[in-house]
């Protein structure tokens, strides 16, 4: 039996991702990046947050974060919402127009993932995400 070489596995994964990403791309008509679209759908899902709370949530740095919540902002994705009595407070909501953006983003995403993934049975699917979560996990500590 050949030995399995690690990076192997890695050359594969990203061969993979970069392949999934390319055609995501390409079928989305205002295509605004994979990270914007993550932050969509963690404001539609839990609401309105601070950038520092979703950046941790996100895994992404502070920076990182105020890019993503700055191109979302300029693109009428997202908007800040400030408290009125303390304007240090400020959330990054999701707007109508972030809303229609995640929607085609998931649409495109659920038909990337039926081509891709048909060939496995949904036991196989749920090993795969198990695996990837238990790599993640190993990754954050």
């Amino acid at each position: 039996m050949k030995e399995t070489n690690i990076f192997q596995l890695i050359h594969a994964n990203e061969l993979v991702n970069n392949a999934n990403i390319l055609q995501f791309s390409q079928r989305i008509q205002n295509y605004i990046g994979i990270s914007p679209i993550l932050v969509l759908s963690e404001l539609k899902q839990n609401g309105p947050q601070k950038q520092t709370v979703l950046a941790e949530e996100l895994g992404y740095s502070p920076g990182a974060m105020t890019n993503i919540a700055s191109k979302l902002v300029k693109e009428r994705y997202a908007e800040r919402q400030y408290n009125a009595d303390d304007r240090r407070n400020v959330l990054l909501a999701i707007t109508e127009l972030g809303l229609k953006a995640l929607e085609e983003a998931q649409k495109v995403g659920n038909e990337i993932q039926v081509e891709l993934f048909s060939m496995l049975s949904k036991e196989e699917i749920e090993q795969y995400l198990s695996i990837q979560q238990k790599l993640l996990s190993i990754i954050d500590k």
